[in-house]
């Protein structure tokens, strides 16, 4: 089995583990209605994709 040689360190720890947080998802503004929106999908305050009203958004 295998079993580490010496403690790691908290520092050493950190280190390796300091590109396993998770990062902001970026986000596009609607060309319809000006929100920010995830890209390659549907806005959710207007209701529509590239142009093209897809979903019903009751307002």
């Amino acid at each position: 089995m295998a079993v580490p040689k010496s403690k790691i360190s908290r520092s050493r720890r950190g280190m390796r583990r300091s590109h396993d947080s998770i990062s902001h998802g970026n986000h596009a503004e609607c060309p319809n209605c000006g929100e920010l929106k995830r890209p390659h999908h549907v806005c959710l305050s207007c209701g529509y994709y590239d142009a093209k009203e897809v979903v019903a958004v009751d307002a």
